[in-house]
């Protein structure tokens, strides 16, 4: 596999696409050029608040901090409500939870008929650890009444089933879920300096390893054993489990061996129809980040190099190809239904960057 561009190139290209993607208020845009994409993931928001911190553009990542924390405290009575229903027993619907997504202005979205899925845990989490990742435990005060907010919500609602990273099975558990909360108590923690938030982690971790182990490998959840290759976030960057521990290298080699597809780009998980099931370049950067700092350099140059041949016109990385399906009947439905993929994805750029820069992953002891 070949292609002209570089890898110095396609990073300043993504800081540029991340920059122009960001709103007054701080909210990073999934994807500019994608309806459905219009809105601000804390997820996403978080690995593109990672990527800038890593590309010598703190600015940016603070005010996507602050924004988040805007957006939380805005919420403070209902986060109240939720944790006090929660510790009653009494359990909210999904769609009565803080949603994963909002406008670029903070507001909850406006539905017109059939609601997108919109109950994940996994944004508050992530957004906790990048907030950790960017401040340690010199957290300004201003954004301390947020940490607080969340590490409240995540520690009552951590047990929930709620949709996943890919908005899909909403009536499970999850382990990438799972691990972005732990990760996210485990800052929140550090950054309270308490240690109530930290215990609730680890016994979210005993939880991944007693019940979402299948064949010496972490599964997409305890009740489903399939890979998934957000499962990498686990080791990289959330450092939760060792790269070298048993379990976590075996899952990695799963990735790696069931979710390739032909060319080498990475699946979401086997059974994905969503454009057809077919490899992103954000998944196929994550494992290239991952092998970079365990030291296989064939395989981050493998990542590296496929994502910047599957880079289209002006340079943007697009979310997912469409050339290698599992199943191609979904591949036309999809365009039908929703038009081309996103294009750029604010997440693939953010991937690529983390993949080449000098980012680590964490460090808890």
């Amino acid at each position: 596999m070949t292609t002209t561009l570089s890898s110095k190139h396609m990073v300043d290209q993504g800081v540029r696409i991340i920059a122009d993607g960001q709103a007054p208020s701080g909210a990073y845009i999934a994807s500019p050029n994608f309806p459905q994409y219009h809105y601000a993931w804390l997820r996403d928001g978080a690995y593109c608040a990672l990527a800038m911190d890593a590309a010598g553009e703190p600015a940016s990542a603070e005010a996507f901090h602050d924004w988040v924390a805007g957006v939380i405290e805005s919420r403070r009575d209902e986060i109240h409500s939720l944790v006090g229903r929660l510790e009653r027993g009494d359990i909210p619907k999904p769609h009565e939870m803080l949603p994963t997504r909002y406008t670029l202005d903070g507001q909850n979205e406006h539905v017109d008929g059939e609601a997108w899925p919109n109950f994940q845990l996994d944004g508050y989490g992530t957004w906790l650890y990048a907030l950790h990742s960017h401040f340690g435990r010199e957290l300004p005060v201003r954004l301390l009444p947020a940490v607080e907010l969340a590490v409240s919500y995540l520690s009552s609602g951590w047990q929930l089933p709620c949709f996943d990273y890919w908005e899909e099975f909403g009536h499970r558990q999850h382990t990438a879920t799972l691990a972005a909360i732990a990760a996210g108590l485990k800052a929140g923690s550090s950054m309270l300096g308490a240690s109530a938030p930290e215990e609730i982690a680890n016994e979210i971790l005993r939880f991944i390893s007693t019940r979402c182990v299948f064949d010496g490998a972490f599964g997409k959840g305890p009740e489903d054993g399939r890979v998934d290759a957000s499962l990498i976030s686990l080791a990289t960057p959330f450092g939760l489990y060792d790269s070298d521990d048993p379990v976590m290298a075996r899952t990695v080699e799963k990735i790696r061996g069931d979710l390739s597809s032909p060319t080498g780009g990475i699946r979401r998980y086997i059974g994905d129809t969503y454009f057809g099931g077919n490899p992103w370049l954000l998944l196929t950067a994550w494992l290239g980040w991952h092998d970079r700092l365990t030291g296989n350099d064939a395989g981050h140059r493998a990542a590296r190099d496929w994502v910047l041949e599957h880079a289209t016109k002006g340079d943007d990385l697009p979310e997912q190809i469409l050339h290698e399906p599992q199943d191609a009947a979904f591949v036309g439905s999809w365009l039908e239904r929703w038009g081309p993929v996103a294009n750029p994805l604010l997440w693939s750029h953010s991937k690529f960057i983390l993949m080449e820069s000098e980012a680590t992953s964490a460090t808890w002891n």
